[in-house]
């Protein structure tokens, strides 16, 4: 038996799974990401973690392929993340690294991208598609023709650091101000809506709410909270143009809203279709808008997919 090893590096959690080469997944579960002293050791806790797996399974080392692995930030061809703002991480070489560290073969790819990848490889999805990811930040996933489009500084599909209101004044983690990720993320939705509840003179239930979560706010807006509408509504708008804008662009089959936050369903979706088509060119305006079918898990089934495309040619020169 051979196996692989996905891992999804997010800003809050790491989210891991064990599969078989064939993709059968035969475990997942998560570790807490460590960003303490610039994440140093983010990638130490993971082979640890894959260690403790291979052990208690009774695996030997020769039997895993590999580790595929999805990092929150721009990768270039050599493994090397430039920069993560949600890590703390600078010109590290996470593929080296986490090679050394688990005596493992490692494949490296932005996780936006991992997920993207996942999404087509295993979740069916369409060879030209986009996958928006709203979790702890922004990103995107770019796949044309099967492959996926990393760029030129591996930095394609960073659209979390669109520019959508230079008046902005607080910086993104980036340094920059005014980016979609201080809009549209899962931690900019609770800034946004503690920011303005403090001067809401209406009645609310997240007024009662004392560890707000994005979550708590989608809730209440199902209940009819109209202040909790009105931060959707602000999250939706910004995100439903910024769809329109890359429609223009790429012209994709669909766009597909993944990660966390997409677990708010179809209040979310429906909720940036009808912002979508506001905006959106008239050619694109019934470009097919969805949620992911892999859920949270398309991070792990897109760093298994890294590894498993490179296993059999025919993948290979499919998905790149």
């Amino acid at each position: 038996m051979k196996y692989i090893f996905g891992v999804d590096i997010g800003g809050t959690t790491i989210k891991m799974g064990l599969f078989e080469a064939t993709g059968k997944l035969l475990k997942k579960w998560e570790i807490v990401t460590d960003t303490y002293d610039e994440g140093k050791n983010i990638l130490k806790d993971i082979a640890k973690s894959i260690h403790m797996c291979i052990t208690s399974r009774n695996i030997k080392r020769q039997q895993v392929i590999g580790i595929g692995m999805g990092v929150p930030g721009p990768i270039k061809s050599n493994g090397v993340c430039p920069s993560c703002a949600n890590l703390g991480w600078k010109d590290e070489n996470v593929k080296a690294k986490m090679a050394a560290l688990s005596g493992i073969r490692t494949v490296v790819a932005n996780d936006a991208n991992t997920a993207a990848l996942g999404e087509s490889f295993v979740g069916g999805g369409a060879k030209n598609m986009v996958l928006i990811t709203l979790g702890t930040g922004v990103g995107a996933g770019v796949i044309v023709d099967g492959k996926i489009v990393p760029g030129f500084n591996g930095a394609g599909g960073e659209v979390g650091h669109i520019l959508v209101n230079p008046e902005e004044t607080k910086p993104c983690g980036c340094g920059k101000m005014g980016h979609l990720e201080q809009y549209a993320s899962a931690s900019a939705i609770v800034r946004i809506a503690k920011a303005e509840l403090e001067g809401y003179e209406g009645e609310s239930l997240l007024k009662d709410v004392s560890d707000m979560t994005a979550k708590d706010i989608f809730k209440a807006a199902r209940k009819g909270d109209e202040f909790a509408i009105s931060i959707v509504e602000t999250i939706g708008r910004h995100l439903g143009r910024t769809l329109s804008i890359l429609a223009v662009i790429l012209d994709p089959e669909m766009f597909v809203l993944g990660g966390g936050m997409s677990n708010a369903g179809d209040m979310l979706l429906e909720t940036v279709i009808r912002h979508y088509k506001e905006y959106a060119f008239a050619s694109c305006e019934n470009t097919q808008i969805t949620l992911a079918t892999l859920g949270n898990d398309a991070g792990i089934y897109g760093a298994y997919s890294l590894v498993a495309s490179r296993l059999h040619k025919k993948k290979e020169n499919r998905y790149g």
